[in-house]
């Protein structure tokens, strides 16, 4: 573990910001790198995990019925979820995170995404939309319907674990049309 002081970026506090940062290997994940930052002066807190390991860049695709409801989910912070049936695509920024859920986790995830649009809006193109996406996710969920979850990874920590879960590498054109989720600078 390491630990060092900095400036607070929030309340500019010289010195008052603890920076705590440690490896640690992670199933699925490999080596991550874990960090927190707090500020002893204003209370401003922040944690983040990166994952240090790159492996292949992986696409999985698993076609959901209602039995694979608990199939195993293992998303990194720079992976893409897509559900092309339902039109649902969730793609990484700065703030992504990772985690392992199931199937009916991420169709929960994305029903919730749905709910909070839904709330933000006046629009009624777009809340019929809604609705009818909140429809088609139950749906999925009672076995009414299938769909298709597409996971795709360029750096590889992402997973499906699931016996009828088909995976391949990407191809580079894949990859490149990919968000990562890491701000890069070009010259």
């Amino acid at each position: 573990m390491n630990d060092m002081m900095a400036d607070c970026p929030v309340c500019k506090a010289k010195g008052t910001l603890k920076v705590t940062s440690k490896t640690e290997q992670i199933p699925y994940f490999g080596e991550i790198l874990e960090s927190t930052v707090q500020c002893s002066q204003c209370g401003y807190k922040h944690s983040d995990t990166i994952c240090l390991d790159q492996k292949e860049p992986v696409r999985y695709t698993l076609e959901v019925h209602k039995e694979m409801l608990n199939a195993r989910i293992v998303k990194s912070p720079s992976a893409t979820v897509t559900i092309p049936e339902l039109g649902l695509k969730v793609e990484p920024g700065p703030k992504s995170q990772g985690y392992v859920s199931n199937v009916e986790g991420v169709l929960n995830r994305f029903e919730e995404a749905v709910v909070r649009a839904l709330k933000m809006t006046d629009d009624e193109t777009i809340r019929e939309n809604a609705l009818k996406i909140l429809e088609e996710i139950v749906q999925v969920k009672t076995g009414e319907r299938s769909a298709t979850i597409v996971l795709e990874d360029p750096f590889g920590h992402s997973m499906i674990d699931h016996e009828n879960a088909e995976h391949r590498k990407l191809t580079e054109d894949e990859i490149k049309n990919l968000r990562t989720g890491f701000a890069t600078i070009e010259k």
